[in-house]
C-alpha cells in the first residue's frame, strides 16, 4: 500500500508541482462553480429550460480554439510561458468577476452571458496549450505521465467541490456569487506561478520561428498515424459525447425534477468517478492505446446506462462509471501526446489537440441540446453513448492496423516508442 501511495502521487515530492497543484486546485473549484452556475443561469433564469441556449453557450465558449488554433500553439512554443500563463489567468479571473457583477445587480441578460462565453474561450484558447506543456517543466520527461493523471485529478477533484459549493450558492445567496468567487479564486493559481522556484524547472527546447511553423503542427500530426487515431477518437467523443453540461442539466431538471443542490450533486457524482480514474491513471506506469480504447468503449456504456435509468440515483450510478470513462480516455489521449511529441512541437500538438477537444463543441452541443429539447433529455444521452461507441471503433480498426513488432516505427519522438507496449511498434 505504501509503495502504491509513493508511486501513485510522486509528482508530489518536487516543490514545484505541490505549489502548482494547490493553486490550480483552489482556481478549479471556482471554475467548476462558474460552469455550473453559468449553465443554471441560462436554463432556469435566463430562459425557460432552453437546453438550446446551453448548447449556444457552451459553443460560444468552446469556439476559440479553432478559431485562434494558427495562434495559440505558436504562442505556448514561442513565448515565455510563466508570463504568459500569468497574463491568461489574470485576465480570466477579471471576466469571471465582471460577469459576477453583471448578475448580482440584476441587469444581466442573455447576449451578456453569450458575449462573456466567447471572451472567456478565447483566453482560455491559449492558456491551455501553455498550462498543459509547462508539467513537464515542472517535473520532467520521467514523472510527465503521472502529473498529467495528477493534474486530472486535481481539475476533477474540484468537479466534485466546486458544483456542490455553486449549488449552495445558488440556492442562498444567488448565482452572481459563484462568478465573483470564482474570479477571486484565481488569485491563488496567480501566486503559485509566482512563487514557483525557477531554478528547479526543466526547460523544454522551443520552437524556431518560420513561415511554415504552423504548418508543420499539422504535417507532424499527419504524418503519426497513432496521433491521428487519437485525435479523431478525441474529436467524435469531444463534440458528442462531452455535453455534460447539457446530459446533466436537462435529466436533472426535466427527467427527475431536481433543484440546484440536485443538479449540483449529480455533477459531484460524476466527479467521484472521474477522481477514480484519475487514481488508476496515476498509479499507471505509462499510458498505452489500449487504454484509450477501453476509456471509449466503457464511455459509451456509461451514457447507454445513464439514458436508460429510471431513478435519480441510478442515473447518478451511471454518471460516476461515465466519470471514470470519461478520465480515463482523456488522460490517456493527453499524455499519450505529450510522451509521444518531440518536445519542440508539443504546444502546436497540444493546441491541435484542444481545438479538437473544445472546437467539436460549438458544432456538437447545439445539436445535443436540440435533440434534448425535441427527443428528451434520455435520447441526447443516446447521442453521447453512439460518440463513445463510434470512438472506439476507431480505436479497434487502429489496433488492427498496428505494423509488426519489426518494423521501425517512422518519425516522432522516441517516447513514442516507449508509449506502446512491447509487440506494438508505432508506425
Amino acid at each position: 500500500m505504501k509503495n502504491w501511495f509513493a508511486g501513485t502521487f510522486r509528482s508530489l515530492r518536487l516543490y514545484n508541482y505541490r505549489l502548482w497543484a494547490a493553486g490550480s486546485l483552489v482556481s478549479n473549484v471556482g471554475t467548476w462553480m462558474q460552469r455550473i452556475a453559468q449553465d443554471w443561469l441560462v436554463l432556469t433564469e435566463l430562459t425557460h429550460h432552453s437546453a438550446s441556449a446551453v448548447g449556444i453557450t457552451m459553443g460560444l465558449q468552446f469556439a476559440p480554439p479553432i478559431l485562434f488554433l494558427p495562434w495559440t500553439g505558436l504562442a505556448a512554443d514561442y513565448f515565455d510561458q510563466r508570463k504568459l500563463m500569468l497574463t491568461t489567468q489574470a485576465l480570466m479571473g477579471l471576466l469571471a468577476l465582471a460577469l459576477g457583477l453583471l448578475t448580482v445587480t440584476g441587469v444581466v441578460q442573455l447576449w451578456h452571458v453569450y458575449v462573456f462565453a466567447f471572451l472567456f474561450g478565447t483566453v482560455a484558447a491559449f492558456d491551455a496549450p501553455v498550462r498543459q506543456t509547462y508539467v513537464s517543466e515542472l517535473v520532467g520527461e520521467a514523472d510527465l505521465a503521472n502529473a498529467v493523471a495528477l493534474n486530472s485529478m486535481t481539475f476533477n477533484g474540484a468537479r466534485m467541490l466546486g458544483p456542490a459549493a455553486a449549488g449552495v450558492l445558488i440556492a442562498g445567496v444567488g448565482t452572481g456569487w459563484a462568478f465573483l468567487l470564482n474570479g477571486a479564486s484565481f488569485i491563488a493559481v496567480l501566486l503559485s506561478i509566482l512563487f514557483l522556484r525557477r531554478s528547479e524547472l526543466r526547460p523544454s527546447a522551443r520552437a524556431q520561428r518560420g513561415r511554415s511553423s504552423f504548418v508543420d503542427g499539422f504535417r507532424y500530426v499527419w504524418h503519426r498515424p497513432d496521433l491521428r487515431a487519437n485525435l479523431l477518437m478525441l474529436l467524435i467523443i469531444g463534440m458528442f459525447g462531452m455535453n455534460f453540461a447539457i446530459f446533466i442539466a436537462t435529466m436533472a431538471v426535466k427527467v427527475f425534477h431536481a433543484d440546484a443542490n440536485g443538479f449540483g450533486l449529480l455533477t459531484s457524482l460524476m466527479a467521484v468517478g472521474t477522481i477514480i480514474g484519475g487514481l488508476m491513471a496515476a498509479a499507471r506506469e505509462r499510458p498505452y492505446f489500449k487504454h484509450l480504447v477501453a476509456g471509449a468503449g466503457v464511455f459509451g456504456v456509461g451514457c447507454t446506462l445513464g439514458a436508460l435509468a429510471p431513478s435519480f440515483w441510478l442515473y447518478g450510478a451511471a454518471l460516476v462509471l461515465t466519470g471514470m470513462a470519461s478520465l480515463t480516455f482523456l488522460n490517456s489521449t493527453n499524455a499519450l501526446l505529450q510522451l509521444s511529441t518531440e518536445p519542440a512541437m508539443r504546444g502546436r500538438v497540444m493546441a491541435i489537440r484542444m481545438a479538437i477537444a473544445m472546437g467539436g463543441t460549438p458544432i456538437g452541443a447545439p445539436i445535443v441540446g436540440w435533440v434534448a429539447d425535441h427527443a428528451g433529455p434520455r435520447w441526447a444521452m443516446a447521442v453521447g453513448a453512439a460518440a463513445g461507441f463510434g470512438a472506439l471503433l476507431v480505436g479497434i480498426v487502429y489496433l488492427m492496423k498496428i505494423a509488426p513488432p519489426d518494423r521501425a516505427a517512422s518519425g516522432g519522438h522516441q517516447a513514442a516508442r516507449e508509449a506502446v507496449e512491447p509487440g506494438e511498434e508505432l508506425t
